[in-house]
């Protein structure tokens, strides 16, 4: 199915509650790498694949190790919102959109002024002490060496981020199936759909009450289910709108 900017954005204006669900292609565009693509952090040699050294397992067995990989590859300290976060907060100021649901661990939807962001894998701006649980800033990891340690107790601090083996956030995955359900304009955008269970969310949208569209620069294997489904850059098309 070929979709033109021009349908998406009649559907927006024809919208009033907006739910957006983001994967690693709304954040490419901010120079971070994503997992799958080409360049993807999957596609690059280490000691160890991507998928293990992010694993709780290895965090907890070789917590220096994951911070080796964690600092080097997960940090873009200097990444700015580009045209879809931007414009994903323009929105919710004017009040059509209700939420962001974002795969995404780098918090660039807040830097761009977004509110209501659904974060469904963490953010690496969060930290806290597996010890007392005291809560941190990115400040904890960036300027420190080696594993991270709280002030206050000694602790070993782990980012507030889920890693492979470990359970989404139950309250936030209460709350995207709501905000989900809601709405009457669904829009995916920069996701494979291919990350379980966070792509079985598209499965909570009435369709009997609003549209879905899907933007993405690759085919989806839910393309066929999607009423607007656009293959390009979604900066360019967020631009656009």
């Amino acid at each position: 199915m070929a979709s033109t900017i021009e349908e998406l954005k009649e559907a927006v204006a024809g919208a009033k509650k907006i739910v957006f669900f983001g994967g690693a292609g709304v954040s490419t565009e901010s120079g971070i790498p994503d997992f799958r693509s080409v360049d993807g952090l999957y596609n690059q040699k280490y000691d160890y694949p991507p998928e293990t050294i992010l694993s709780h397992t290895f965090f907890m067995r070789h917590t220096e190790e994951f911070y080796k990989f964690y600092r080097d590859k997960m940090l873009s300290t200097d990444a700015e919102p580009n045209a879809a976060h931007l414009k994903l907060a323009e929105w919710e100021r004017a009040g059509k959109l209700n939420a962001v649901i974002t795969q995404n661990i780098d918090g660039l939807h807040q830097k761009a002024g977004s509110r209501h962001v659904l974060e469904l894998h963490g953010s690496v701006l969060r930290n806290f002490c597996m010890k007392c649980g005291k809560a941190y800033d990115l400040s904890v990891v960036t300027g420190s060496e080696g594993v991270p340690k709280c002030p206050e107790c000694g602790g070993t601090v782990k980012p507030d981020v889920v890693l492979y083996e470990e359970s989404l956030d139950s309250d936030v995955l209460t709350e995207s199936v709501r905000c989900i359900r809601e709405a009457d304009l669904m829009i995916i955008g920069g996701t494979s759909l291919a990350v379980y269970p966070a792509a079985g969310l598209i499965d909570y949208f009435d369709h009997a009450r609003g549209v879905l569209a899907l933007v993405n620069r690759d085919a989806t294997p839910r393309d066929r289910q999607a009423d607007i489904v656009i293959h390009d850059s979604i900066g360019k098309v967020f631009a656009a709108l």
